[in-house]
């Protein structure tokens, strides 16, 4: 991924938290989470360590926060597709396609997770491992719910259908170009139907 020369547009009038967390963001995604260090972050955010400290108790709670945003967003969108009242087979391929937009969107901060989860804190590890298994468990149970209704094959356990889908969906980062052929939301059809397909009676 090409580093970024300039901040987001619109950073230094934002406010301090969401300063941070942009800087924090181009950062990590460019240097690695552990080769930054706190005083580059406030450097460029324009604020003090007081000021990040207030916000942010440590840098390990930026990383926190990083990932943390993308899938409040993602839990969000999907409750209220699982929610819906569209048939079974709609509602798993909308949330199919939307991690995937949504992953591609914020494509820095999938790439510094996946690459720095494990420099978390035992205890944020735990909690963001909690955070992820929830969103898993509402996307499995569409699948289960298609299964059980006869909508979706039975041949494939749930659990392996989640895995093969998320399986896709972490690698985005290492491959996905926004200036490649394909749109967000085309990879995401492809995805989503690669994901219907396999579920087909």
């Amino acid at each position: 991924m090409a580093a970024r020369t300039t901040e987001p547009a619109g950073t230094h009038e934002a406010p301090v938290p969401q300063r941070l967390l942009a800087v924090a963001t181009r950062l990590f995604a460019e240097r690695g989470y552990d080769r930054t260090s706190v005083q580059e972050i406030v450097e460029a955010a324009g604020v003090t360590k007081g000021a990040l400290y207030h916000y942010f108790g440590s840098k390990d709670d930026l990383l926190h926060e990083v990932y943390a945003r993308m899938l409040r967003l993602q839990q969000q969108r999907l409750d209220a597709v699982a929610a819906s009242d569209a048939p079974v087979e709609e509602r798993l391929r909308a949330a199919a396609a939307d991690v995937v937009v949504t992953t591609i969107e914020n494509l820095d901060d999938a790439m510094i997770f996946f690459r720095s989860m494990h420099q978390l804190s035992p205890e944020k590890y735990k909690q963001v491992r909690a955070e992820r298994r929830r969103y898993h468990e509402r996307f499995r149970a569409l699948v289960e719910e298609g299964q059980r209704t006869g909508v979706f094959s039975t041949a494939t356990p749930a659990d392996l259908v989640v895995d093969y889908h998320f399986g896709s969906v972490h690698h985005l980062s290492t491959w996905y170009r926004a200036d490649g052929p394909l749109t967000p939301q085309q990879v995401a059809d492809h995805l989503a139907d690669l994901l219907l397909r396999a579920l087909r009676p």
